[in-house]
């Protein structure tokens, strides 16, 4: 998608909300109770803030005429059009639904973090995380690494290791605004994988050493005294790059219940909706960098 046309890109968009919305009536059919509103994230295609621009297909008009229903949407754009990074936006909800925590990892795609420093919500992109991983995999069955066992039982490349580090995004040791865009990972990593001469599992286990790495730097960072941890998105669930993360830090690592590691980022989105719905502020400059806190989402009414 990133290559497409401006034509044939704004056709998808379109075609994807319909498809979107399509999904969502067949979710509703099974006798769920009554839906307010739909929150959509959207598909990220582009995400370059400090080009001043970001884009999440889906398109909103097409969701809410395909379901009947209200949606909010297009949660990035404001923020970024006010000098902000677009993301993460789930550090709000890290804030109010989940702050018994001292630090909340998720390791999807990107691996991010947020926590609370002098009375503000500080997050940011730690890394690119899964979708190294993931690329590794690609055209293998499974098309991922269950459980970490590949890279298990490979050995770590210090030269790729080294490489991987050198990425310039590593430079800023500030904590935040800041935050990764795919086109940047596919750019900067994916090169670097396909070049190494080293097996597929010394691949793996080099990257899941780098993603470790450089969680663990952000968590240890300043804090002897033991932090308590949640870990959510998929990245929870491959059980050797969980081991290896305890084994770097002195925090309590706490993985909760199956069903938050999958859908706390959902849940957090839709509770993005809500403040918008409330017109309530649901992104944070300290968060974002933006000139302002800000109430951001577009609204599409059936």
């Amino acid at each position: 998608a990133t290559k497409l046309p401006g034509f044939e890109l704004t056709g998808l968009n379109v075609e994807y909300g319909h498809y979107l919305g399509g999904i969502i009536n067949q979710f509703l059919s099974g006798g769920n109770d009554k839906t307010d509103f739909i929150s959509s994230h959207g598909h990220t295609i582009f995400h370059q803030p400090e080009q001043r621009f970001t884009l999440q297909i889906g398109d909103g008009a097409s969701l809410a005429a395909e379901t009947g229903l209200t949606v909010v949407c297009d949660f990035r754009s404001g923020d970024v059009a006010l000098g902000g990074q677009g993301a993460p936006l789930v550090p709000i909800g890290d804030r109010i639904l989940f702050s018994e925590y001292d630090y909340c990892v998720n390791i999807g795609g990107i691996a991010n973090i947020s926590f609370e420093e002098n009375n503000q919500r500080i997050a940011f992109d730690i890394c690119p995380a899964n979708q190294l991983l993931n690329k590794l995999c690609e055209g293998h069955n499974p098309d991922f690494d269950k459980d970490g066992l590949s890279a298990r039982a490979g050995n770590i490349s210090t030269e790729l290791l080294n490489r991987l580090n050198e990425f310039s995004y590593y430079n800023s040791r500030t904590a935040g605004p800041k935050s990764l865009g795919n086109e940047h990972i596919a750019e900067c990593f994916f090169p670097l994988l396909s070049s190494s001469a080293v097996s597929q599992e010394d691949k793996l286990r080099t990257c899941t050493e780098h993603i470790v790495e450089k969680i663990s730097e952000t968590i240890n960072h300043g804090n002897s005294s033991v932090q308590k941890v949640l870990l959510t998105g998929g990245g929870a669930f491959n059980k050797f790059l969980v081991e290896v993360l305890k084994e770097k830090t002195h925090h309590e690592i706490i993985l909760p219940s199956e069903e938050i590691i999958k859908f706390k980022e959902a849940l957090v989105f839709a509770f993005l909706g809500v403040l918008r719905m409330r017109n309530e502020i649901n992104i944070l400059k300290s968060v974002t960098g933006a000139s302002r806190d800000s109430v951001g989402g577009a609204t599409f009414t059936p």
